[in-house]
């Protein structure tokens, strides 16, 4: 066991070093999320895109510019942020706009405008964390380039770009 000391470096949009594999003695813990700049920088505002998974349960960077769609979830969900600052806005959806089936995993877009009890927003900054709780409509709003992560289900609008993220030489 070794007591040599780590540092632990946090990236950013702007900043980042390109993930890799590398062989390593240490704890894994002190590399999770090392390549979502990277995937968020090559990507549309508000793409979901799956970078990591186990089993139904997905990671998903998202790039936060501007305003998002209107999504809805038949689940908990969680949003963290990495990089910049990102207001959430919340409304608990009326009976008849909340998602059809229960049973379906990941976000699904709001048809038009959320009808229901508006409940606040929340500013979130890197490293904050966001509960975005089942059958509430949820809407991002950045106004510079953000990234999140986002700990859901593998739905209908989870983007898998396997081939472009994960290294193969």
């Amino acid at each position: 066991m070794s007591n040599a000391p780590y540092k632990t470096v946090f990236g950013s949009l702007d900043h980042f070093d390109k993930g890799g594999v590398q062989i390593i003695g240490d704890n894994v813990k002190h590399y999770a999320f090392s390549n979502c700049y990277e995937i968020a920088s090559n990507a549309k505002p508000y793409e979901k895109v799956v970078f990591g998974q186990n089993q139904i349960y997905v990671l998903e960077t998202i790039r936060a510019e501007g305003t998002s769609p209107w999504y809805t979830c038949a689940h908990d969900e969680f949003a963290l942020s990495m990089d910049g600052e990102v207001e959430i806005h919340l409304v608990k959806l009326d009976a008849e706009q909340t998602v059809p089936d229960p049973e379906h995993n990941g976000a699904v877009l709001v048809k038009g405008e959320p009808r229901g009890a508006r409940m606040g927003w929340m500013k979130i900054r890197r490293g904050h964390q966001a509960m975005l709780p089942k059958n509430t409509a949820y809407q991002f709003r950045s106004a510079k380039p953000a990234v999140l992560i986002q700990q859901t289900c593998k739905g209908d609008l989870s983007v898998e770009r396997w081939a472009e993220i994960c290294q193969t030489a």
